[in-house]
């Protein structure tokens, strides 16, 4: 079955990715470039779909009205010790994965895909509410009713393999997936190397030293 797998470059977007492959579904990947200030991810997403042998699109909008960290370099990242999920940080994106999601769905009827699979994490996160299990069970019921497959009961369905997983669970599975770790990228500061005090770098971090693994990224890095 066809599938539309929303690919960022990221930790979770990747592992995705594998297990859509794993689950015998055929894997197109779409990637935004939405201005992000960290876009070394579109190289990385690009690098993983060709490695997982999957064609991809690359899709460029513009959010000329900001409202993120990620899109305005005079707004501080936060440095956070701790991330408390029920505070939404300055690096929330409005309304990110509606938007993609409707792309995505767009992309998926056009294609004749009957699943849509996205990395979005409700454990383990910053706190966004677009990443949360009642935000992706109502858009699910706006694609039931909003699309032409959905009204003729061929349902395109969204599928959050990860949205209860802790961040060790998901790099667990991962790593017996074989998702290739070190191609991919997780830090909101962009550059070269990872910051590692971004809200993105510490669930990594966290995440890695709980699975007991070592982040191949930041090996990679080192040298």
């Amino acid at each position: 079955m066809k599938a539309v797998i929303l690919l960022s470059g990221g930790l979770d977007s990747a592992t995705v990715l594998y297990y859509a492959k794993a689950k015998g579904f055929a894997p197109q990947c779409l990637i935004f470039d939405y201005g992000q200030r960290h876009r070394v991810e579109l190289k990385k997403a690009t690098a993983i779909a060709r490695q997982a042998g999957c064609p991809c699109r690359v899709v460029s909008i513009r959010l000329p009205w900001g409202g993120s960290a990620l899109l305005e370099r005079t707004t501080r990242l936060p440095r956070r010790k701790t991330i408390d999920p029920g505070e939404i940080p300055v690096t929330y994106v409005p309304g990110r994965n509606i938007i993609f999601l409707s792309f995505a769905a767009s992309f998926a009827e056009a294609a004749g895909a009957r699943a849509i699979f996205i990395g979005a994490n409700a454990l383990d996160y910053s706190g966004y509410p677009d990443c949360r299990p009642e935000f992706f069970r109502a858009f699910q019921q706006a694609l039931d009713r909003g699309l032409k497959a959905g009204v003729q009961g061929k349902r395109i369905r969204i599928y959050a393999p990860l949205l209860r997983k802790t961040k060790a669970q998901i790099i667990k599975l991962g790593l017996k997936l074989k998702v290739p770790y070190a191609r991919t990228w997780s830090c909101y500061k962009g550059g070269r190397r990872p910051c590692g005090t971004c809200d993105s770098c510490l669930l990594r971090r966290r995440g890695f030293e709980e699975a007991g693994a070592a982040d191949p990224l930041v090996k990679e890095a080192e040298k």
